[in-house]
């Protein structure tokens, strides 16, 4: 990873707003770094960012290791051979944007483990950002991606969790998993779609520094509902507004 690049990775259980939270701090930091190389990254089979973001992704990056893989086969020796063609295609697949690039990871056609492209995603990251200068990755529910090193190497580890006991509790365990598996300079935690802020007093839960609560949001909950992107809220928006709070807490602007 080159010295000037900020890598940004948000974990956490299935709904509590990652997705939300990432396509926030991608706005923020296009906003504040308008001359920045910033790339966005969808980790999540799910492929909820691209609609955050307003981003039609014309090609996955499964699709892109499918290809490739059919491609090369018999013409390139080995795996770095085959990784070394996959970079000269990734940068043709990235989806261009106003101040970001995107890249999704997309969803195997056949059910089951998502071992392979997980392995390549780990690959593809440690390509692309030395090229950039701020990248966000939407990681997948749960700590799947943690415990296969696929977010191996990253500055900033944002843990996103909701109010609930269960959703909490659940950040001391990926805390743990991180600091033995992953390599982060910082680790925050955001409290998001909390109904009583008031009550999370707190500097730190699960031995996580407490970076923002984010009330509720109405906003956001119809501009989801409405499938609208993270561009088309007011500045003012709660989620916009505490995601600031936590990269200012962060030192990442």
């Amino acid at each position: 990873m080159a010295d000037h690049t900020t890598v940004i990775a948000l974990a956490g259980k299935g709904g509590v707003g990652k997705t939300s939270l990432s396509a926030a701090i991608v706005r923020l930091l296009s906003k504040k770094r308008p001359d920045a190389k910033i790339l966005a990254i969808d980790a999540d089979p799910a492929v909820g960012l691209s609609v955050a973001l307003g981003v039609q992704p014309s090609e996955t990056l499964d699709q892109i290791r499918k290809r490739v893989a059919e491609d090369v086969t018999g013409k390139l020796k080995d795996t770095q051979d085959i990784l070394a063609e996959a970079k000269f295609r990734l940068y043709d697949a990235l989806d261009e944007q106003k101040g970001f690039a995107f890249l999704a990871i997309g969803r195997p056609e056949s059910a089951g483990c998502y071992c392979a492209i997980n392995t390549y995603l780990k690959k593809v990251i440690e390509m692309l950002v030395d090229d950039f200068d701020y990248v966000v990755i939407d990681g997948e529910a749960g700590i799947e991606q943690i415990n296969r090193r696929v977010l191996e190497k990253v500055t900033h580890l944002i843990c996103v969790s909701d109010q609930s006991r269960k959703g909490l509790s659940i950040i001391e365990t990926i805390r743990n998993v991180a600091d033995e598996l992953v390599m982060y300079d910082d680790i925050g935690l955001i409290v998001n779609r909390a109904p009583l802020p008031e009550k999370i007093t707190e500097k730190e839960i699960g031995g996580v520094r407490v970076i923002s609560v984010i009330p509720q949001d109405d906003a956001m909950t119809e501009n989801d509902i409405e499938g609208k992107s993270i561009f088309e809220l007011p500045d003012d928006t709660g989620i916009l507004k505490g995601a600031e709070e936590a990269l200012l807490n962060l030192k990442i602007i």
